[in-house]
């Protein structure tokens, strides 16, 4: 895999293929084992429907609605109306990127050749793809169980031709247009075929693997900032010595205490915390910030491994098996990726409230060693960083709400057939929403900690903490000095921490975070 062109084989995705199809445009080809299989499994699905007995998918209606058995001249209408039914989204289109990367992983399942549909299928759905069309898709439509129905069913009305799609040109259009304009053919589904294109945790899974490659970067991004409010509190960075992690041996916490370490080297403002007001030891939201940010991280390694598992899977219902059995399964519930979106949920949650306390001590005359209150040029004529703290405040506090798992939810549907549902696509966009904000609370302790720092005259910072100074700065975010519109810093903030400006300025002189 390069960033131009993935490979769908039989075996699987990795995570890098996801980002780099539904973030990176890359290209799609099909393996020829994959095009194999699809005609392989094809053959076991047509073999079946010739057949006078009734096989759920194949000569049958779907949900409550099993118990029908289809006579052969409906089955093309059974395919087409699943999917027009089950189009019933509604709400804001969510983002491109989930769009595709939400198809990319139904391609990934019907090339492992456990669904039956045609290599036809598969090759247009690559076609729309490469092709930079991206169907439009809603807020709501999925209870995270027999897959995320509506959302993959408006991806299936693309490759009729019906529907609303975007086109590479980001204008929505008639998606019977845009096949025509790029030589697409719409898809004229067959036995099974509809239903193996709704029946997937592709929808939660993908934003699973986008969140997880966000909340990598944002780690490391909080475990900097944590290290430069350490620093502007003139705080002891003796309590990040390995010896004192390796008696907790918990690897997360141990990457992190080691990072601020890293940042923090040959800092001249470390050390100072018995100055002028002594204190026996620094609040917890410094002093116990690895073990915070390092429990993040060890719950972000566990939705990594669930992750993998998951994109390793062929998941529909029902499928075919490698000895031609076609089987009926309850793979599609999506309780173990529900499960970790909302544990990362709580975790960045976290992880926000402690560095909102740092912040908060920063700006706090009684509490930051010395520092004017609120960062301020010329208290009470200058305001300073006071309501940036308040902004911040209001992320984390909605941070807290969007932590209230979804996954204990659970709403019966389709008469009573499908009465337990896992509501992991909700539980999926609001991490969406909680990691975005994950980043704004982390550039808002970036602001108040370097202009702190610099507020520090006669104090050197460590090499790495100079870094920092000088590359935020260019990045757009001012330091020290009157009132002025605060906004567009904050807004610089948050796309140098996003963007992984903030890693790359301090890795040169830190060499690799974890």
């Amino acid at each position: 895999m390069d960033m131009h062109n993935v490979v769908v084989g039989t075996a699987g995705a990795t995570a890098e293929d996801v980002v780099a199809v539904a973030r990176g445009e890359a290209r799609v080809e099909l393996s020829r084992e994959a095009l194999d299989a699809l005609g392989a499994a094809r053959e076991v699905v047509d073999a079946l429907a010739a057949k006078p007995d009734p096989v759920y998918g194949v000569s049958t209606g779907f949900g409550a609605l099993a118990v029908r058995h289809i006579s052969p001249e409906l089955r093309t209408q059974l395919q087409r109306n699943i999917v027009r039914s089950h189009a019933a989204g509604m709400g804001p289109r969510v983002e491109r990127e989930v769009v595709r990367a939400l198809m990319f992983l139904r391609l990934k399942t019907l090339c492992s050749g456990r669904t039956g549909v045609r290599p036809l299928v598969a090759q247009t759905m690559a076609a729309i793809l490469n092709a930079g069309i991206a169907p439009v898709v809603h807020e709501y439509g999925s209870l995270g169980c027999s897959g995320d129905l509506a959302p993959l069913s408006h991806c299936a009305l693309t490759l009729m031709g019906e529907g609303d799609a975007e086109g590479p040109d980001g204008v929505v259009r008639p998606a019977h247009e845009l096949l025509e304009a790029h030589r697409i053919e719409p898809v004229v589904l067959r036995e099974k075929e509809g239903l193996a294109l709704l029946n997937g945790t592709d929808g939660m899974l993908g934003m699973l693997v986008m969140a997880c490659a966000d909340l990598a970067r944002l780690f490391t991004a909080a475990d900097i900032t944590a290290a430069l409010s350490l620093e502007a509190l003139l705080g002891t960075e003796k309590v990040l010595a390995p010896e004192l992690h390796a008696i907790r041996p918990h690897p997360g916490q141990a990457a992190s205490a080691a990072n601020m370490l890293k940042v923090l080297a040959d800092s001249g403002l470390t050390g100072h915390h018995q100055d002028d007001a002594p204190r026996v030891q620094d609040a917890y939201s410094v002093r116990c910030a690895p073990q915070v940010a390092g429990a993040g991280r060890d719950t972000l390694a566990h939705a990594r491994v669930v992750a993998d598992r998951e994109l390793a899977a062929a998941v529909d219902n029902p499928v075919v098996l490698p000895d031609g059995r076609v089987e009926s399964n309850g793979n599609f519930h999506g309780a173990p990726v529900a499960y970790v979106l909302d544990f990362l949920a709580v975790a960045a949650a976290d992880l926000a409230s402690i560095a909102e306390r740092r912040t908060d001590r920063l700006l706090d005359k009684n509490r930051s060693h010395g520092l004017p209150p609120f960062l301020a040029d010329d208290p009470g004529v200058d305001s300073g960083l006071m309501i940036a703290q308040y902004t911040q405040a209001a992320l984390v506090s909605e941070m807290k709400r969007l932590a209230v798992p979804a996954s204990v939810d659970s709403i019966p549907s389709s008469a009573m057939q499908e009465d337990h549902v896992s509501m992991g696509w909700s539980a999926a966009r609001k991490l969406r929403h909680s990691v975005e904000n994950l980043g704004r609370v982390i550039a808002v302790e970036l602001v108040a900690a370097t202009r702190a720092i610099e507020l520090r005259e006669g104090l050197v910072p460590a090499p790495a903490t100079r870094a920092v100074l000088t590359a935020v700065r260019e990045a757009g975010v001012q330091g020290p000095g009157g009132d002025r519109y605060l906004a567009p810093d904050l807004a610089a903030a948050d796309s140098f921490v996003r963007s992984g400006g903030l890693v790359r300025a301090v890795e040169p002189v830190t060499g690799p975070l974890a």
